[in-house]
């Protein structure tokens, strides 16, 4: 299964998804900021990724700055719970396959899942 966190405003977002289906991979859409992941998810697709919390953040969102995460003394585990909360700051798109995942920054990189 395939699934791809998705943001339809987003040029990257759409161009992952559009490589996938002229790829002909099915993929389940998550429109990420509508259903929120949820802390546990959140860190199943941040170990499927292999990195930390704090690399997933989109740091340029005035949220970041509202939830203080400009504060690096902040652990995982608060991070995670501010992405949760902001969905927004999340890095998109997100594409998960059999227990990998890749960002979609450029949309080819999602290409070496499969």
């Amino acid at each position: 299964m395939t699934r791809i966190f998705h943001n339809p405003r987003c040029s990257k977002s759409r161009q992952t998804l559009a490589l996938l289906e002229e790829k002909g991979i099915d993929a389940e859409i998550v429109e990420y900021l509508k259903a929120p992941p949820s802390e546990d998810e959140l860190r199943q697709v941040l170990q499927a990724l292999g990195i930390p919390p704090r690399e997933l953040l989109r740091k340029k969102e005035a949220e970041y700055k509202e939830a203080g995460l400009d504060d690096t003394s902040l652990d995982d585990e608060a991070v995670i719970r501010a992405m949760v909360q902001y969905p927004k700051l999340i890095e998109r798109p997100i594409v998960v396959h059999s227990g990998k995942a890749a960002i979609g920054r450029p949309p080819e990189n999602v290409l070496d899942l499969f």
